[in-house]
């Protein structure tokens, strides 16, 4: 998996890289076909924006939020993409399951 976070109008720290990627780890951690994950994090005027776009095999997941805070943004952003993720899994999921029911009925 190769994560890429970058800043726009702020500096990236330590800290906050490590804040993003212990996050991230814990949505990433349903995927086992992750090719990359890039994260943006920027400053426009009093808000704190952080947007993330997640490539899976045959889809592109984006999520962005929006606070006053950046971990709280970092946060509403990791939750958005968890139920984006999970949502997404459960998709590919049922339709696996509905083509073998076809399958198997057939006589």
């Amino acid at each position: 998996m190769n994560l890429t976070i970058t800043g726009h109008h702020v500096e990236v720290t330590p800290a906050i890289r490590e804040y993003v990627t212990s996050k991230l780890d814990r949505v990433i951690r349903h995927f086992d076909n992750v090719t990359s994950v890039n994260v943006i994090l920027s400053v426009e005027k009093l808000r704190q924006k952080s947007e993330v776009t997640v490539h899976v095999r045959g889809k592109d997941i984006h999520v962005e939020s929006d606070e006053a805070d950046m971990y709280a943004a970092i946060d509403a952003m990791v939750d958005k993409l968890d139920r984006q993720v999970l949502k997404y899994k459960q998709k590919n999921h049922d339709h696996g399951h509905d083509s073998l029911k076809h399958q198997s009925a057939e006589p």
